[in-house]
């Protein structure tokens, strides 16, 4: 993973944890009345007291919980995947499919789900792709979490609750040979791959570790829709997106050298400028362990940006501003401006 890529998962793993710091409770003076939670909670009150000292701050913390697992799941696994592979989220609107496609699917679909066959990738694709109806037909929209193509693929990518509800997969099989078969139309001379994600194998003991089989049956219906080639799990999906090995391993490594109980220390330490002069080595640390390369390049540049530029003001606003906004999100413009001022 080169260091543009580590810097920019390092700046999402930044943003997702000043959000939730920002609302971590710290105590239950402003919680939201709860009653049926509480009341619920109350036939596990000798349960609890083992473990909670306040069941307010225990539905609080529950909440926030919830929370860090929604950025977690909606944006940070989203915003890595297309990071490593020069990927985008896209909506997909107003395709079409021909009648005979419909078809084929309609029949692919009756027989996965009467057991009459069992998921085959290379085979659905070679009927979808070569049936060729006169009439068209519109098909739902849908959105991809991860897009990208280049002179010979069409790579969609869905990423996924690694706690699937069974009744879905009937439903997404559908969707995706839809999609694949629009997708044909649209690109007939490209290759059409579509893949359902999951960050990480909640069954393996290893953090990085999987073993498919046992995760394809660990959802009803899974196996009975789903060949394995269409599903991407735990280190598996991370390598694929960056092209090379260990690359789950490398974000958490990310992650780990950010996130500590000192973070919000250090996020104020270098969002402050004029630490860089005050302490710098500590402000120079700090950027090292976050992977903040760019940072560490306007750092090192300080003194000849000021001394060597045709516009000595607009600089110095640069360089005097918070490095992060107001929420936790990295200010890209100030650094672009700043890395061109260096270059000319």
């Amino acid at each position: 993973m080169d260091d543009l890529n580590k810097e920019l998962i390092a700046l999402q793993v930044i943003k997702t944890l000043y959000s939730r710091f920002e609302n971590f409770p710290e105590d239950a003076s402003d919680n939201r009345n709860a009653p049926f939670h509480e009341a619920f909670l109350e036939a596990f009150k000798i349960k609890l007291e083992r473990h909670v000292t306040s069941v307010p701050i225990f539905v609080s913390l529950a909440s926030w919980m919830h929370g860090l697992n929604t950025s977690i799941g909606q944006s940070f696994f989203e915003r890595t995947a297309q990071i490593l592979c020069d990927g985008e989220k896209r909506k997909f609107k107003d395709l079409t499919i021909n009648e005979d496609q419909q078809a084929v699917i309609s029949e692919i679909i009756s027989s996965l789900k009467n057991n009459k066959t069992k998921p085959n990738l290379e085979q659905e694709n070679q009927q979808i792709f070569s049936a060729k109806g006169k009439r068209t037909l519109s098909i739902p929209n849908f959105d991809a979490d991860v897009y990208y193509e280049d002179e010979n693929d069409i790579v969609v990518i869905e990423i996924k609750t690694v706690k699937p509800n069974s009744g879905i997969f009937k439903v997404e099989k559908e969707k995706i040979l839809l999609a694949k078969a629009a997708l044909k139309n649209l690109f007939p001379k490209k290759n059409v791959f579509y893949y359902l994600a999951f960050p990480f194998d909640p069954l393996n003991e290893e953090k990085c570790g999987y073993d498919k089989n046992r995760f394809f049956n660990y959802s009803i219906d899974f196996k009975k829709f789903f060949d394995n080639d269409e599903v991407l799990l735990a280190d598996e999906f991370w390598n694929f997106l960056s092209g090379e090995e260990e690359t789950m391993q490398a974000i958490l490594g990310i992650i780990n050298s950010i996130s500590k109980p000192d973070f919000m220390a250090k996020y104020n330490f270098i969002n402050n400028s004029q630490n860089k002069i005050l302490n710098p080595s500590s402000y120079e640390e700090i950027l090292k362990s976050w992977f903040l390369k760019r940072e560490l390049k306007i750092f090192y540049k300080y003194s000849s940006l000021l001394s060597a530029s045709k516009n000595v003001k607009q600089v110095t606003k640069l360089l005097n501003q918070n490095l992060f906004d107001t929420e936790g999100k990295y200010k890209d413009e100030r650094i672009s401006l700043l890395l061109n001022l260096i270059n000319f």
